[in-house]
């Protein structure tokens, strides 16, 4: 059996002020060309599949365009959770229609599926967090627990009278329940769930810049040491990055995001993950890099004319620009720069500060002349940037009239 897992969408997502969306539909179209090349049996898409509670109509119909492409008319089951940058109730607002497209939406980890069949699969068996089905080309089911993202209010309704509880004892008690209930090595079991799970012992590994924490109340973190031991493999979201925190063995996967979402992932490498694997036997799972989307760069110039040069050579990059100058940026080398790139994202112009100036503490010397007065006033107001000459011609105009 073969799962393509991906996660972090982030469908109508901004990069500042710039629209990702023809970068967005470029990078599902290549998802629907490697799940139809690999010719995958499940999808599953593992939260954040939207910006947004409330997404833009151009994000809400790329999501369903490409979901119903992967199904290939219902034959092929899809399965997408909710993750913390979804509203759960939008995710299962359109579930009857979806279910007769082979698409199975949760918004809450509570959730229950009712059983149902479609012209390439059916769902045998349903509980809470738990789904089991059946495909006509394998003569054992697989078995997926799933775990939508949960704020402090739907964790309450999940976990019920065990709420005050550590959370990564009561997901491993729910896991274990479920795991024990369903799942043997007669069929594949699959976890799948939008959360912040490390390995116990590791070094906390880093959340995007700009996503949302994942962090309900003062929770515990969530270790991969809660799973079932039944599970073959475990599809997480949230994470941008791809890393497997689990095993070659038991793999505990974060698929990355589809396109780098922030500086802080410039030149990160994006994949959807493959999975191989059987009733009884260990998955293998296999990176398929993905190529859509423009890259995103971070340079730094203390020369104008290097700047634009370079940015001329490089038209396609989204950049994070930082001009390094003694003076203050010119009204005109501003421009220069926009207009010599459509891409730029941030321009951060940066003072060369002298060290040992900033280290010396003088007093305002009110005997100076007007110029020099405006030329410190100036530098404190701006960083330690001095004025240029437009600025010092424009004040001594003002000076003099």
């Amino acid at each position: 059996m073969k799962i393509l897992h991906t996660a972090d969408w982030h469908l109508g997502k901004r990069l500042d002020s710039f629209s990702r969306i023809d970068e967005q539909v470029l990078v599902m179209n290549e998802i629907v060309d490697i799940a139809d090349r690999e010719n995958v049996d499940l999808v599953i898409i593992a939260g954040d599949l939207f910006d947004a509670f409330n997404p833009g109509v151009e994000a809400i119909e790329l999501f369903y365009r490409t979901i119903k492409r992967l199904t290939r008319n219902g034959i092929r089951p899809v399965l997408a959770i909710a993750g913390n940058h979804d509203s759960p109730h939008l995710i299962d607002a359109p579930d009857p229609l979806a279910r007769a497209s082979g698409i199975i939406l949760i918004g809450h980890p509570h959730a229950v599926v009712n059983p149902f069949t479609t012209d390439g699969f059916t769902v045998l068996k349903s509980d809470t967090g738990f789904i089991e089905l059946s495909l006509p080309q394998f003569d054992y089911p697989i078995r997926i627990l799933h775990t939508a993202y949960a704020n402090e209010i739907r964790l309450k309704q999940y976990l019920g009278e065990e709420k005050e509880s550590k959370l990564n004892e009561v997901l491993a008690a729910n896991w274990q329940k479920i795991a024990n209930t369903y799942c043997d090595d007669k069929g594949v079991n699959i976890l799948t769930a939008h959360l912040y799970m490390n390995k116990l012992g590791s070094p906390l590994l880093e959340e995007p810049d700009g996503e949302k924490p994942v962090k309900i109340g003062n929770a515990d973190l969530i270790y991969s040491e809660a799973i079932p031991p039944q599970v073959q493999y475990t599809a997480l979201g949230h994470l941008h990055g791809y890393k497997n925190i689990g095993s070659a063995e038991k793999p505990v996967v974060y698929a990355s995001s589809p396109l780098c979402y922030s500086f802080s992932e410039a030149g990160q490498a994006k994949y959807i993950a493959l999975v191989n694997v059987s009733a009884g036997e260990q998955a293998r799972v296999e990176r398929i890099p993905l190529t859509q989307g423009k890259p995103l760069i971070r340079k730094s110039f203390d020369d104008i004319e290097q700047c634009i040069s370079w940015l001329s050579e490089n038209p396609d990059a989204l950049v994070e620009l930082t001009l390094k100058s003694e003076t203050f940026l010119k009204a005109e080398d501003r421009k220069r720069i926009y207009q010599s790139h459509s891409g730029i994202i941030y321009l951060i112009p940066l003072v060369k500060q002298d060290e040992q100036a900033l280290l010396d503490k003088k007093e305002i010397n009110l005997t100076q002349d007007m110029s020099t007065l405006f030329n410190d006033y100036f530098k404190s107001k701006n960083s330690n940037q001095a004025p240029n000459e437009d600025i010092l011609d424009l004040f001594r105009e003002i000076l003099n009239s």
